[in-house]
C-alpha cells in the first residue's frame, strides 16, 4: 500500500512542476516510470548479490546461487584418475549445486573416521569391503554411488611376477611373500580370495603379506624383496613389458562383482541433506557415463591438475550411471562373513543405496 502511495505522490509532485513552467523541472509529458523500474532493478541485482540470511556452515554463495560445500579428500594416488575433478570440470557439480572443497591429502586408513567427524563429506576412494567392515562395527555412513566396476580388460587390480618366475598357479602362491600398497580393503584380501577359488586350505597363513607403498612395488619385486606384487594396474600396462607377466586380476576371481568402490556419506548428511545427495548421487552417474566414454580424456585431467605423467595415470572403468549393484556388494559381505571378519546377517540397506539415484529404476 505505502508503494502504491508512494509512486502516487511522484506523479503528482511531477505534475505540479511542469504546470509552473519551471524549465529545470521534469519536462512536459517525461514519463517517470523507466526511472522508477531502473531503480527497483538495480535494488534486485544487489539483493541477488547478497547471501541469503539461512546460508548454511557448509554452503557458499557465488553469483546469485547457493551451493553446498563438498568436503572430499585430495587424492594421494596419481596413478588413478579422480574422477570427482572430472565431475567438476564437465560441469556436473556446479549444475547440481556442489562445489568441492580439497581439505588435503587423507590416509585411506583415516577416511572413514574423517567422515564421522565431519573433517570431510564424502570419500575419494576405498573398497567397498571396507565399508561394509566399518557399518557391521557401527559406523553411521551409507553407500550413496559406486564409482570404479571391474571388466577383463580393465580390472580394479592385477597380480604381477616377474617374467622368469616359476610361479604359475594359485598353489604355486603357498608360502611366498606378496607386496600388496596394504593390508585393508582390496589390498589385503585380494591375493586370498585367489587361492580360495583353487582349494587351497588356510589362505590366511598360506603366504606372507609384505606392506610396500605402490610406486615402488615393481622395484621391490625387480630386486627380489617379494614374489608376487598387487598393483591397481591394468594388463594393458605389462603387454609390451619384458620385465613383468600378470599372474591374475580380480576380474579372474569375481568377474564385474568384485572391484566396486562405492562413495559414502555420513547418515546424519544423508537424513539431512537429501537435496545433497541427489544432487551428488545425479553428478557422479554422468560423470561416470562420461568417463566411460572419454577415457584418455578423464586420465588427463587428473594429469594436469596434479601436474603427474598421464601415462602413467591408469584407465578406469566405471559403474555405469554409479549404480551400485547388489551382487557387488554381497560377494564381499559374504567373504568377510566366512572370514568371521563381521559379524551375522547385516541388512544390505544398512550398507547401500541407489534411491537417490535418479537413474535407478529399482
Amino acid at each position: 500500500m505505502m508503494k502504491s502511495i508512494s509512486i502516487s505522490f511522484i506523479f503528482a509532485f511531477a505534475f505540479f512542476l511542469t504546470a509552473c513552467g519551471d524549465d529545470k523541472s521534469v519536462s512536459k509529458g517525461q514519463n517517470l516510470a523507466p526511472a522508477i523500474s531502473a531503480q527497483v532493478s538495480e535494488k534486485a541485482a544487489v539483493t541477488a548479490t547478497q547471501p541469503p540470511a539461512d546460508l548454511g556452515a557448509d554452503e557458499v554463495w557465488e553469483n546469485g546461487k547457493k551451493y553446498f560445500l563438498l568436503k572430499v579428500p585430495n587424492s594421494a594416488d596419481l596413478t588413478s584418475p579422480e574422477i570427482l575433478m572430472a565431475a567438476e570440470e564437465n560441469g556436473f557439480f556446479a549444475e547440481n549445486g556442489i562445489k568441492v572443497d580439497y581439505v588435503g591429502a587423507v590416509p585411506s586408513t583415516q577416511t572413514i573416521p574423517s567422515v564421522l567427524k565431519g573433517i570431510l563429506h564424502t570419500n575419494s576412494g576405498g573398497h567397498v569391503n571396507t565399508t561394509i567392515a566399518a557399518i557391521a562395527a557401527g559406523a553411521k555412513i551409507k553407500a550413496v554411488a559406486q564409482k570404479t566396476e571391474s571388466t577383463q580388460r580393465v580390472p580394479h587390480m592385477v597380480a604381477i611376477v616377474k617374467m622368469d618366475s616359476p610361479i604359475q598357479t594359485a598353489q604355486d602362491l603357498v608360502g611366498k611373500k606378496i607386496g600388496s600398497p596394504g593390508a585393508q580393503g582390496c589390498n589385503g584380501y585380494f591375493h586370498m580370495a585367489y587361492m580360495k577359488k583353487f582349494g587351497i586350505p588356510d589362505v590366511k597363513n598360506a603366504a606372507s603379506l609384505v606392506i610396500i607403498k605402490e610406486p615402488i612395488i615393481e622395484q621391490a619385486l625387480r630386486q627380489g624383496d617379494v614374489d608376487v606384487a598387487l598393483m591397481h594396474r591394468v594388463p594393458a600396462y605389462f603387454e609390451n613389458n619384458k620385465e613383468f607377466r600378470v599372474l591374475f586380476s580380480d576380474y579372474d576371481i569375481w568377474e564385474n562383482r568384485g572391484g566396486g568402490t562405492p562413495f559414502f556419506f555420513h547418515l546424519d548428511v544423508i537424513k539431512n541433506r537429501p537435496d545433497v545427495i541427489r544432487g551428488f548421487a545425479t553428478a557422479m552417474a554422468k560423470t561416470a557415463n562420461w568417463a566411460n566414454e572419454h577415457p584418455r580424456e578423464n586420465r588427463e585431467i587428473t594429469a594436469r591438475r596434479t601436474k603427474s605423467d598421464v601415462n602413467k595415470v591408469t584407465e578406469r572403468y566405471y559403474a555405469p550411471n554409479a549404480i551400485i549393484k547388489e551382487d557387488s556388494v554381497t560377494v564381499w559381505v559374504d567373504f568377510l562373513r566366512e572370514f568371521n571378519e563381521i559379524p551375522g546377517n547385516i541388512p544390505l540397506d544398512k550398507i547401500y543405496t541407489n534411491e537417490f539415484n535418479p537413474y535407478f529404476k529399482g
